[in-house]
């Protein structure tokens, strides 16, 4: 741990319209709150205009359309005259190939191979003749002849407002021979498909991937922000995508020994269900999406959610394996990305297997169509988003998945093929430049798939309960017990006390509050089932869309067409299934905008507003219990900005628009309690305070859960208080205390008496939440 640990950050999205100047004047207000940290976005250079900084195009200067290096060193200075550091959002893994902006990549294209910036790219210069794909022309070259143009003077091709830069000594050739005559190819963008021969960020090719494995490439790349941390203005890291890189833990330990271990520092690493963070990575933990997971799925009723789930499939009709499941869902996703989205990745692997079987006898004679068929096979039975050595890569590219990937094949013999890609993926092929690609892109195109697959396809396919449709989550099984609530507070207790716990982020596809509501539902699947009655007669392009926009409308609960619009045809065209981002239906899009104006956002509108003030007592219950557990459980609590109080926003950019601080609520009461023991008590939330489950007692005890930090701090939240309602409330189920005096930290003028059974009817009679903290 480091003595810039945070108590608690606060995620700001810095954009030109939100840049240093205006972070700097929120400072007081978040400073008010009680968290000790600002959490920003990428500060570094990046493409004009961009609304996020993950499109990096230059590692050693601060992004000017912010306010540049002065700007961010001044919001420093302000920030700790508040009593508050800085955590940077930090991204290794890609540039923006945005030319002219992105310099090194541009002195690539202009000098090839020999450029001393080739090194900084994984580009396979062989699969390209000898030349980098770019895919970023609207239409086929031939179709665009016109339109080019030399610029002798500037040396550089011009094509409408795009530019690059020619090889020296080319630009007086002929038009057709200046163009074979260059280290690129412009192409037709739909090239990028199965011709990319440059590793990207997932399927955007506008992102290339960057070797920070390298020495030389880490250190200018990281110049900068390391300069930023050795001078005070940086405490902490948080590392964007880190499955992407070659060697994950080997970047982790150079960075680590660049930074002297000064930084806090955590991982954007995605876990699935049960997966573990491997120990050796030298971080304080994630981000916290695998916190979110187990808080939302505390108030997700499990029997309630496999009801709804069947009201969902006799209403929206899905086929089984295209979102009427949820395991054949994802995997038929898988295949759809795998050989479509993925489909120049795996044939890079192909190359490269192919390359070593030629290199020993022994495995010559597999065929390229059976090696890429194993290449794919098993990519999409890797049940993580990335396999470790560290972590047990053979406990998740088992045996028992090569032997599915077999059966795929026809010919026995010819299934051999598997056994190969599979002993190159765990790295038992020996230790040659091309065993050591094929295992490290293997890896990282087993992310891409996984995000792309799950994340990007089957979550918007399978849709019966959306708020366990978000990020590290697990639509198929949304319920998490107050028994794996505990068991996963003191696994993080224990080995990582100060990682990052978040409920809402710039990645949700839904805020924390809209998620609450919708969970609700899983208690009430009866009423859904009525409400869905109530507004069939509008009609809807298809099942699933129409139980999507109802399902959303409600967690928004209120009508907002514009913003449901954009939502629902942003998850209309993730899916895939009618419409898409690069194979555009203009009449189901249509329909789409059509259904909501008519539906949702129309006179059926206040069919869904009775419905959301029926639960909103306990879509409160949600919100408030949520907030509490994550301000007070194991961990640093991330605050993405405006979430002090209810905030509801949809997926990206709705939750993306420049920061306000938000009007004071009852949640913003919560949130400042928290905090402020936070504050006040460092020692009973940071790496060495204790977690210990509390335990109800009596008829209702299942719909209570607590927990005491440190001896010093109890929370106490009520879940599922729909079903607790209709049961006839708490009866006579109580909680004891620990030994003392316990004041209210939201309600000061109470205090209670540990020792004793306090009933929880009496605990929860102002709210359904308490916390509670000892007095001396």
């Amino acid at each position: 741990m480091t003595s810039h640990t945070p108590l608690a950050t606060y995620r700001l999205q810095l954009q030109p319209d939100f840049p240093f100047r205006a972070a700097a004047g929120a400072v007081p207000h978040l400073a008010s709150l009680g968290v000790s940290h600002l959490h920003l976005s990428p500060v570094l250079e990046a493409v004009p205009g961009s609304t996020h900084g993950y499109d990096v195009t230059d590692h050693g200067r601060v992004r000017e359309e912010l306010g540049g290096e002065a700007g961010l060193r001044d919001l420093a200075r302000t920030a700790r005259d508040h009593g508050l550091g800085l955590v940077v959002d930090l991204v290794p893994n890609h540039m923006a190939a945005a030319l002219p902006h992105n310099r090194a990549l541009w002195e690539v294209l202009r000098d090839g191979p020999a450029s001393p910036y080739a090194r900084w790219f994984d580009i396979d210069w062989e699969a390209g003749g000898g030349r980098v794909l770019l895919p970023v022309l609207p239409q086929r070259i031939g179709e665009l002849t016109d339109d080019l143009r030399v610029d002798a003077d500037a040396e550089v091709l011009r094509c409408g407002t795009q530019v690059f830069p020619l090889r020296p000594g080319t630009a007086g050739l002929p038009l057709a021979e200046l163009l074979d005559a260059q280290w690129y190819r412009p192409a037709w963008w739909r090239l990028a498909r199965t011709e990319l021969n440059y590793r990207r960020f997932f399927t955007i090719s506008d992102l290339i991937g960057v070797r920070v494995e390298d020495p030389e490439v880490f250190e200018a790349t990281h110049a900068k922000i390391l300069e930023l941390v050795r001078d005070g203005v940086v405490d902490g890291l948080r590392i964007d995508h880190p499955d992407g890189l070659a060697d994950p833990e080997a970047y982790l330990r150079t960075l680590e020994a660049a930074t002297g271990g000064a930084c806090w520092t955590v991982v954007e690493k995605i876990l699935t269900g049960d997966e573990r963070l491997p120990s050796s990575w030298p971080v304080a933990g994630t981000t916290g999406y695998d916190a979110l997971r187990r808080i939302d799925g505390l108030f997700v009723d499990g029997a309630g959610a496999e009801e709804l789930a069947d009201v969902y499939r006799r209403f929206a009709s899905p086929p089984g394996d295209r979102g009427g499941y949820w395991e054949a869902t994802a995997r038929r996703a898988a295949y759809r990305v795998v050989t479509h989205e993925l489909a120049a990745e795996v044939a890079y692997l192909t190359r490269t297997a192919e390359r070593v079987c030629a290199a020993y006898p022994g495995l010559r004679d597999h065929a390229p169509w059976a090696l890429r068929a194993a290449v794919r096979e098993l990519l999409i039975r890797v049940p993580v988003y990335r396999p470790y050595p560290q972590g047990g890569a053979e406990e998740v590219l088992t045996e028992g998945a090569a032997r599915a990937a077999k059966e795929t094949f026809t010919v026995p013999e010819e299934a051999a093929a598997v056994d190969v890609v599979r002993e190159l993926a765990l790295g038992r092929l020996g230790d040659g430049p091309d065993q050591r690609a094929f295992r490290a892109r293997f890896a990282q195109t087993s992310s891409a798939l996984r995000a792309k697959s799950v994340e990007d396809t089957a979550f918007y396919r399978y849709v019966p309960l959306l708020s366990a449709n978000e990020v590290g989550g697990e639509p198929g099984r949304p319920a998490v017990s107050p028994e794996e609530f505990h068991a996963y507070c003191a696994r993080l207790a224990r080995d990582w006390p100060a990682t990052g716990t978040v409920l809402s982020t710039h990645d949700t596809k839904r805020s924390a509050d809209v998620r609450a509501r919708i969970a609700v539902l899983s208690q009430c699947p009866g009423r859904w089932a009525k409400l869905l009655g109530d507004v069939a007669r509008v009609a809807a392009p298809d099942g699933q869309l129409a139980w999507s926009a109802w399902q959303t409308s409600l967690g928004l609960g209120r009508p907002a067409r514009e913003r449901l619009e954009g939502a629902l045809l942003k998850a209309a065209r993730e899916a895939g299934l009618h419409t898409g981002w690069t194979e555009q239906d203009a009449v189901y899009e249509e329909a789409v905008a059509a259904f909501v104006t008519d539906g949702p956002a129309g006179p059926p509108q206040h069919a869904v507003a009775e419905l959301a003030a029926e639960v909103e007592p306990h879509a409160w219950a949600n919100v408030l219990g949520a907030a509490l557990v994550h301000l007070t459980m194991p961990g640093v609590p991330d605050l993405y900005q405006g979430t002090e109080a209810v905030y509801e926003a949809l997926v990206d950019p709705d939750n993306r628009a420049p920061f306000t601080p938000p009007r004071a609520d009852r949640k913003t009461a919560l949130t400042r309690a928290a905090l402020g023991l936070r504050r006040r008590h460092p020692e009973v939330f940071g790496p060495e305070g204790t977690y210990t489950p509390l335990a109800a007692s009596g008829e209702a005890a299942d719909h209570c859960v607590a927990f005491v930090r440190s001896d010093r701090v109890v929370t106490a939240v009520t879940r599922l208080s729909l079903r607790l309602a209709e049961r006839g409330g708490w009866g006579d189920t109580a909680l004891t205390l620990p030994e003392g005096r316990w004041a209210d930290a939201l309600d000061g003028g109470r205090v209670l008496d540990g020792g004793r059974p306090v009933p929880l009817a009496e605990l929860f009679a102002e709210r359904p939440v308490a916390l509670l903290s000892r007095t001396e």
